[in-house]
């Protein structure tokens, strides 16, 4: 799917170019789930556009009763999987505000992820769910041979996931994200699984990003000369690797994956390759993301800076 070109705006919402997604998202802010309930249910072999539909489609309706409500009047596997989805969000957002109710909350997300589960069983994304919680409830199996740190971690919730569906991209970010160290991890944890499930993957999968993400997360500017690692011999040519392997892929993506190309653009311009960043931008058209440009200042500023450099319009420029 194409993206779109640049007219002036960047575009932050997460549908992005997903027009019936970006359509159902008002439906559900105004209380009606049918249209939400058609968006899923046509994505329920496509297990990439499900996870990302009903994710965006949890954070439009996690501060209201529609998720209850069309559980209620139509419990369908698509209402489980938008009530475990909005029973997720709020669990986290209550454990991170430190909120006197996590605790019960997660025990309701975590029952709504089980029956979500048991309503489609071949469906990943309850468990994706689920292993979003993993850092809440502080799952430590043993790591597999092959690991440097050999890390503890949701490594049986993760296998389960990989079972559903081996190159699952939510349920890889998902589980690297257990190891970061604002939950708990650390950079070389973080760094080692990284290296590890990239690896694994193929050479045209968006999963050959998870190092550079986990290079984002371990940014620091304190460190000396912090803004030259993208520079490094390692990481410039891990980026060129993915722009040449998979970037020619994303055209036949049923939306634009904008999370995916701004890691992308934002480590070929901080490895100074200008002439590749400007390609991933123009792939991705007005649309944009917080991260990872949030790490370094205020997004729009960062990803005004990093177009600029690539002679690419911004906005207000005109």
């Amino acid at each position: 799917m194409a993206a779109g070109l640049f007219e002036g705006q960047y575009v932050w919402h997460p549908a992005a170019d997903d027009r019936r997604l970006a359509s159902v998202c008002v439906d559900v802010r105004a209380g009606r789930y049918l249209s939400a309930q058609e968006a899923l249910a046509e994505a329920r072999d496509d297990y990439g556009l499900r996870a990302h539909r009903s994710l965006v489609l949890a954070s439009e309706a996690a501060d209201s009763d529609l998720a209850e409500q069309w559980l209620a009047e139509e419990p369908t596997p698509e209402a489980g999987l938008m009530w475990a989805r909005v029973a997720v969000q709020r669990a986290l957002r209550a454990a991170d505000a430190r909120d006197d109710r996590a605790e019960a909350l997660e025990r309701i997300a975590l029952a709504a992820c089980e029956r979500a589960s048991q309503m489609a069983p071949a469906d990943p994304t309850p468990w994706v769910a689920k292993l979003s919680m993993a850092r809440l409830h502080d799952l430590r199996d043993p790591a597999p041979h092959g690991l440097l740190t050999a890390p503890p971690g949701p490594w049986q919730l993760f296998s389960h996931v990989l079972r559903l569906d081996p190159w699952n991209r939510e349920g890889h970010h998902r589980f690297l994200a257990f190891f970061f160290t604002r939950h708990g991890g650390s950079v070389n944890a973080a760094w080692d699984v990284a290296a590890f499930l990239s690896q694994r993957a193929p050479v045209s999968s968006p999963l050959r990003l998870l190092p550079l993400v986990s290079l984002v997360e371990s940014y620091n500017p304190s460190q000396l000369l912090a803004d030259r690692v993208w520079e490094q011999p390692q990481w410039r040519s891990t980026a060129l690797a993915i722009y040449q392997n998979w970037l020619p892929q994303v055209s036949g993506y049923r939306f634009t994956p904008v999370l995916d190309l701004a890691y992308l653009a934002h480590a070929l311009f901080m490895a100074q390759r200008e002439f590749e960043a400007r390609a991933v931008f123009m792939a991705m058209g007005p649309y944009a993301s917080r991260m990872p440009w949030s790490a370094f200042g205020e997004p729009a500023e960062q990803l005004s800076r990093a177009r600029r450099s690539c002679g690419l319009p911004v906005p207000g420029a005109g």
